[in-house]
């Protein structure tokens, strides 16, 4: 029997919002993992880069540890026996990693670098289940127009970027900022959707 017919949810081990609702625009049920913070230790939520790190390999070794740590938790807290699905995106800009900002004047720093300039949005995806883990990526590249000190100002004010890489969300008011876009919207959101539907098909569960 296939996991489409045994198990007709996910467990989604991510707290994002754009993430539950690009999976219910597809028709995905999932029930949520929440981890606890990285002040409890777990090496798995420890997102620093390695040094020397590639872009591809950053994302996927975050996305994999996720969902490796998602399996043990549904083990450890006895839950529904599902596929546990996980995601990390990053931006790369000229060889270098931007993450979430850190505060509003971080910020500004990351909008003012990305202003006028073209960086790829990576994003890896793993579906981890009865020991079995899988991944896909996708790599989109993004060109942001320029933008003037008073429209960032604007825009962090909004808090709109703090919790987003590079301290935009396509999706939202940065819209406005994004002159040309090569490569999958939804992964620049933070889920890919086509590579998505074709990693939980690997499990047998078609959307």
């Amino acid at each position: 029997m296939s996991l489409a017919a045994q198990h007709a949810r996910v467990h989604l081990a991510s707290r994002s919002p754009r993430r539950r609702d690009l999976l219910t625009q597809i028709g995905v049920g999932f029930d949520t993992i929440a981890f606890r913070s990285t002040a409890r230790g777990d090496p798995e939520l420890d997102e620093t880069p390695l040094p020397g790190e590639e872009a591809t390999l950053y994302v996927e070794r975050i996305a994999r540890n996720k969902a490796e740590l998602g399996c043990r938790i549904v083990y450890w807290r006895r839950l529904v026996a599902q596929p546990v699905l996980a995601a990390d995106t990053t931006i790369e800009l000229a060889g270098q990693l931007i993450g979430k900002p850190g505060d509003a004047e971080d910020a500004r720093r990351m909008l003012h670098r990305l202003s006028g300039r073209t960086h790829r949005v990576l994003t890896a995806m793993a579906i981890g289940f009865e020991g079995r883990v899988e991944m896909a990526r996708s790599i989109s590249e993004v060109r942001f127009r320029q933008l003037d000190d008073r429209e960032i100002d604007r825009y962090v004010d909004s808090g709109e970027p703090m919790d987003k890489a590079g301290a935009y969300g396509i999706q939202g008011r940065a819209a406005m900022f994004v002159e040309h876009l090569a490569g999958s919207y939804t992964g620049v959101m933070g889920l890919p959707l086509c590579e998505t539907a074709q990693l939980l098909k690997s499990f047998g569960y078609q959307p």
